[in-house]
This record gives structure tokens, C-alpha cells and sequence, in this order.
């Protein structure tokens, strides 16, 4: 009876024993190839990199990513399940790492990534804008006055809207009212309108192969400004008292007056290119005249009141704008005809313009129709500086070194002073 008891405990100690070898191999096996979220066990998920680290695809393009798990050891593991996600958009992927680009171009950063057991790796996707599609020129449709000038834009985009860069189209003008530069291409052209009125369909042309669109152009005649300076329109400069140059180069390219003062000073070297006229009846009209329009401008009604901050860095649309005393204009002020030549920019100060900075004129603007009506004095610098406009000032203007001014420099009572490096040339 005893003998039976032994040989049966003896075969159970086996069994368990063959048991337990079982687990052991079964768990060594397991830590090269634990499943991702298993971190017990001396060899856990130490590393996870991701292959390639940045793809480059076009809309609907594939990339395979892979991946490659180690343990804090440095062996690679096997027979992981990885989980793939998409953090920053750009497209999808799946589970086994196959990514699939969207329509929207643009790089996205540590998109896709890639985790075991809470390590993770993460590759950059930079989705391309596709095949050029289609062309927007603008403005359009666009008026001008007979021969002015005009900036047109072509934009092309692919077939999800994606713009293209870099992008340049060749230029053409296929139905008249003007010209561009002979062989144009990019992305902006200049637009020259010629001397015959009327509306042409169609005729700035930006083409890519055979992709292309076209701006109308409505060429008209010059509109009556909206003030008369009568006499005082061929003066660059007009002054009540004297005119001075500081000293070469300096040139107007127009005449220059002064009533009822007659003093000159730095003409030569300065240079004058139209007619000088001092203390004569034709600078006592222009001064009649230039008292005239000055008071129109100061008396039309205010569109919007400025104040005395700095309008440098803002776009403004054609309108009076007013300030009871300063106007400053520091940095460059844009002037946005809307694609109107005609468009009309009066600004009203009550005592002083002080600039250090540039007029920019787009979509139309001319710089004829700007008028800067000044109740003391304007002190034009910032140079190099281009200013435009034609300025009507009771007391003084000043031009400081290297300002080109665009229009003309009208005191009443005062003097007209140039630095260096000043250009006044009419609007």
C-alpha cells in the first residue's frame, strides 16, 4: 500500500515539474515577442522608430510606413501590433502603416504616428499641390484711363484649389485696349492702357500650356478732377515767399513760381525743367487759383475722421479723410482705387502733414487724384521715399533728402524747400 502512494505522488512531481518548464519557455519566448501594452518583464518596449521620417506626396499619393520596436536591450522585437494614427492631418492610414495623402496641400508635421506599449515615433507628411488645373487673373474686370497703368495677378491652382508655386504663366493681350512688356512671364504683369476708350472682353491674358484665363479691361477717359487748379496745374512747385534747394541732384520736371515773394536759391544746381515764373502775373494767377482749389478741398464734406494717429502701415479706399489737426503718416500708406482710375483721395489736415515713409497706389489709383489739403505745413521724409499726390498746404512744404515726390508742392503764404536728392515730377 505504501509503494503505490509513492510511485503516484512520484508521477504528479513529474508532471508538474514538465508544467512549469512549459511557462518558463512559453514567458522567455513572450519578451521577444511581447504584444504592444505588455511592459512586464525585464525586456519591455524600450524604442520605437518609424521609416520614412518625412514623405512627400501628391494628392492621393501613398506612402508605406514601417516600424521597428526594441527592447531596453537593444533586440528587436517580433510579432508586435503596433497602433498607427494620424495627429496633424494630411491624409489617412491604416493598421499595417500605409498612408494615403489628402487634398489639401501643405506640410504636416509629426502627422503620422506610430506606438507600442507608450513609446512612439512620428514622421512628417508634405502633401504637393497636383497638376495645374486652372488660372485666376485678377483684377477683372478692371477700368482704367486711357494710358495708365494696371498690375494684373495670375493665380494657378490645381484641381482640389491648391495654389501653385512657384507659378509662371507667359502673358499676352489678345483683344486690344493696351499692352504688355513683349515675352512677359510670371506671375504678375504691368498693363499699359493705350489711347482709345472702351470695354475689351477678355484681353489680358495669362496662359500655362493650354490652361489659361483673362481679365476685361474698360478703358475711359480721364474724369474732371475733382478740384480746378487752373493756372497752378503746371507748377511743381508754387510758393508765396521763396523756393530753395539745398543742393544737387535736385530737378522739377515742370515750372516753378513764386508770388508775391520773387527769392530763388539752388537753381542751378538744382534744375528746373519747365519755366520759372517769379512774382510775374502768371504765379499771381496760379496763386488765385491755387486759394480757390485749396478751399475746396478744405470744405468738402469728411468721409472719415482720422485723427492724429499714424495712418504709415494702413490701405485706404477712395474717400476725404479728416483730422482736426495732424495727419502722420509713418511707414507706407496704401491707396486702393478699387479698379477705378477715377478714383478720387482727399485728405484734410488741419494743421500739419509729417510723413516718413511712401504713398502706394494700387488697383487703379493715380496719383492725380490724391490731394493733401494742409492747414500750416508739410514735412515730407523717410527717404529714400516716394510720395504721391499734389500737396496744397497754406503755410510751408518741406521735401527732406531723397524723397521723390509724385505731384506737385503748392504753398500759399510760405516757402518750398528741397534737400538732396529730390525729384518732383507731375502726377
Amino acid at each position: 500500500m505504501k509503494s503505490v502512494t509513492k510511485s503516484v505522488t512520484v508521477r504528479a512531481l513529474g508532471k508538474r515539474a514538465r508544467i512549469a518548464r512549459v511557462i518558463v519557455a512559453v514567458a522567455f519566448a513572450g519578451l521577444f515577442t511581447a504584444a504592444c501594452g505588455d511592459s512586464s518583464g525585464p525586456r519591455t518596449v524600450a524604442t520605437v522608430t518609424i521609416a520614412p521620417t518625412t514623405a512627400t506626396l501628391a494628392p492621393g499619393g501613398t506612402q508605406q510606413f514601417t516600424t521597428v520596436i526594441t527592447d531596453n536591450e537593444g533586440n528587436v522585437l517580433t510579432g508586435n501590433t503596433p497602433i498607427w494614427s494620424v495627429a496633424a492631418g494630411g491624409g489617412t492610414i491604416t493598421q499595417t502603416g500605409l498612408f494615403t495623402a489628402g487634398t489639401v496641400a501643405g506640410t504636416y508635421t509629426n502627422t503620422v504616428v506610430v506606438r507600442c506599449s507608450g513609446v512612439s515615433a512620428t514622421a512628417t507628411v508634405i502633401v504637393t499641390a497636383g497638376p495645374l488645373a486652372t488660372i485666376t487673373v485678377t483684377p477683372d474686370p478692371v477700368t482704367l484711363a486711357i494710358n495708365t497703368t494696371q498690375l494684373f495677378t495670375a493665380v494657378g491652382r490645381d484641381a482640389s484649389g491648391n495654389i501653385i508655386t512657384p507659378f509662371a504663366p507667359t502673358w499676352s493681350v489678345t483683344a486690344g485696349g493696351g499692352t504688355v512688356p513683349v515675352g512677359a512671364t510670371g506671375p504678375t504683369v504691368t498693363f499699359t492702357a493705350g489711347g482709345a476708350t472702351g470695354t475689351f472682353a477678355n484681353t489680358v491674358r495669362a496662359t500655362s500650356g493650354t490652361i489659361f484665363d483673362a481679365s476685361t479691361v474698360i478703358v475711359t477717359s480721364p474724369a474732371a478732377p475733382i478740384v480746378n487748379l487752373g493756372a497752378a496745374s503746371s507748377f511743381g512747385i508754387l510758393a508765396g515767399s521763396t523756393v530753395t534747394c539745398a543742393g544737387a541732384p535736385g530737378t522739377v520736371n515742370a515750372d516753378v513760381g513764386i508770388s508775391p515773394g520773387t527769392a530763388i536759391t539752388g537753381f542751378p544746381p538744382c534744375v528746373v525743367t519747365g519755366t520759372q515764373h517769379l512774382a510775374d502775373a502768371v504765379a499771381a494767377q496760379a496763386q488765385v487759383d491755387l486759394t480757390a482749389a485749396y478751399n475746396t478741398l478744405a470744405n468738402l464734406p469728411c468721409g472719415t475722421v482720422v485723427g492724429t494717429a499714424n495712418i504709415g502701415g494702413t490701405t485706404r479706399a477712395a474717400g476725404v479723410y479728416c483730422s482736426p489737426s495732424s495727419i502722420l503718416v509713418t511707414g507706407d500708406l496704401t491707396l486702393d482705387g478699387g479698379g477705378d482710375a477715377n478714383a478720387v483721395f482727399v485728405f484734410q489736415a488741419g494743421s500739419t502733414v509729417t510723413s516718413a515713409g511712401s504713398v502706394i497706389l494700387i488697383n487703379g489709383a493715380q496719383a492725380r487724384n490724391v490731394y493733401w489739403q494742409v492747414g500750416s505745413s508739410a514735412t515730407l521724409g523717410g527717404g529714400p521715399a516716394t510720395w504721391r499726390g499734389n500737396i496744397l498746404a497754406l503755410t510751408t512744404i518741406t521735401l527732406n533728402n531723397n524723397v521723390t515726390l509724385i505731384g506737385r508742392a503748392l504753398a500759399r503764404n510760405g516757402a518750398v524747400t528741397m534737400g538732396t536728392g529730390n525729384t518732383i515730377t507731375l502726377p
